[in-house]
């Protein structure tokens, strides 16, 4: 394997990405069998940040945020042949780069990652909510 190279000034298409995702666990997470809301995440998406070995896309944050107060990691995935090699903490430390001094970095960790965020320093928030699609609001 080459040097990674990190990217944040390349958008991907909506292929790519789900060819990342099939390659990632976040796969089986993601509706990887409609690339247009694949795609309309991507052009909603403010910052994505890209590894990349050679030709190769192997790793991907994809975050909203407003860059000074809240950013949210919305994916972040990792090519599995390519995991434990330190490819999504050097994403998060570029996607931290672009982000505010008092900007925090908040996400929700898939049940296999649970353990991973803490130990590379993020806290537990137990006062998140989240309004599943098509429940109404009382």
């Amino acid at each position: 394997m080459a040097e990674l190279a990190y990217r944040t000034d390349r958008r991907i298409a909506a292929g790519e990405y789900i060819d990342l995702l099939g390659r990632s666990t976040l796969g089986a997470r993601r509706p990887i069998d409609r690339p247009d809301v694949i795609a309309g995440a991507l052009e909603g998406s403010d910052v994505v940040v890209t590894a990349w070995d050679g030709p190769l896309l192997v790793g991907a944050a994809r975050a909203i945020t407003d860059f000074h107060l809240h950013c949210y990691l919305a994916d972040l995935c990792v090519d599995e042949s390519y995991q434990r090699q330190g490819i999504g903490l050097e994403l998060q430390r570029v996607l931290r780069s672009l982000l505010g001094p008092l900007c925090k970095l908040k996400l929700s960790a898939a049940p296999a990652a649970a353990e991973y965020y803490p130990r590379v320093g993020y806290e537990r928030n137990d006062r998140a909510w989240e309004l599943p699609p098509g429940r109404p609001l009382a």
